[in-house]
């Protein structure tokens, strides 16, 4: 189902439908494909990921999302292999602080790459990243709506805790299962 060729930086990873794509560690650099990642997001999915109309990063939110320390705050990214400056997806995870072996977890997938297996395939290298690291759950804040949301958690997921509900968003609890 999902195969692997790995490179030096990355690895060329395939999703069900036999599509490759590059996934690798995002980097300082990254702040361009970012930028232009969100730019060819449609307005449903950037109001899924952020929970509200998000049309630009501020400087400071660029830093922060492509500046992580590989330990508390990992990101993945996924791209197109023929054309590495095109953004497909991204995942990570940052540690929360009050909870060590707890950490938020937040995916984003491109819409011509969504339903086609990509955020799951992020959303378990994630979680094997997570575990290495000493994470033993993730949190999300979702809408409640979002139900490729909900089944994305579930998959990787042990057990599956529905929390809070405030207005259109709703907190889940993944329990990530012990490393295979």
């Amino acid at each position: 189902m999902y195969g692997d060729v790995r490179t030096l930086s990355y690895v060329i990873a395939r999703i069900p439908d036999g599509t490759g794509v590059a996934v690798r560690h995002i980097r300082p650099d990254d702040k361009d494909l970012l930028v232009d990642g969100l730019a060819r997001l449609s307005p449903e999915s950037v109001y899924k990921r952020f929970l509200a109309p998000k049309h630009r990063f501020s400087s400071g939110e660029l830093r922060y999302l492509t500046e992580v320390d590989e330990r508390d705050h990992v990101a993945l990214v996924a791209l197109l292999p023929e054309d590495p400056h095109h953004l497909v997806a991204v995942a990570r995870f940052v540690r929360l602080e009050d909870d060590p072996q707890a950490a938020e977890a937040a995916i984003v997938v491109g819409d011509d790459f969504q339903g086609r297996g990509l955020g799951k395939l992020l959303a378990l290298r994630l979680a094997d990243e997570a575990r290495e690291r000493g994470i033993r759950r993730f949190e999300a804040t979702i809408l409640g709506e979002n139900v490729a949301a909900r089944r994305l958690m579930a998959a990787i997921a042990e057990r599956l805790s529905p929390g809070v509900i405030a207005g259109p968003a709703m907190e889940l609890s993944a329990e990530l299962p012990a490393a295979a």
